[in-house]
C-alpha cells in the first residue's frame, strides 16, 4: 500500500479560499446544499489557519527567548517594579 504524502499547510492559499467562499455567500441567489458544503469547508479552513497561527506565534516566542538578553527583559517591562 502506498503512503500518501500530505502537502504542507499553505496559509495564503487557505486565506484566499476563505475569501472566495465569503464572496460566494455575497451572491443574491445561493444553493442551500452548496452553501452548507462551503460553510463546512470554511470552518475547516479557519480551524487550520488558527492552528498554524498559534504554531507560528509559539515559534516566534521561542526564537525571541533564545536571543533575549537579561537587560532586554528590564527594558520590556517584564520584570516587577520595586
Amino acid at each position: 500500500m502506498a503512503v500518501k504524502k500530505t502537502q504542507p499547510f499553505n496559509f495564503s492559499k487557505s486565506l484566499s479560499e476563505l475569501e472566495q467562499i465569503n464572496e460566494w455567500f455575497q451572491k443574491d441567489d445561493i444553493d442551500l446544499d452548496i452553501g452548507l458544503s462551503k460553510f463546512k469547508r470554511g470552518l475547516e479552513l479557519i480551524k487550520q489557519c488558527r492552528t498554524r497561527l498559534k504554531e507560528v506565534e509559539n515559534e516566534f516566542r521561542e526564537v525571541r527567548s533564545q536571543y533575549k538578553e537579561p537587560a532586554d527583559e528590564d527594558l520590556a517591562g517584564d520584570s516587577p517594579e520595586n
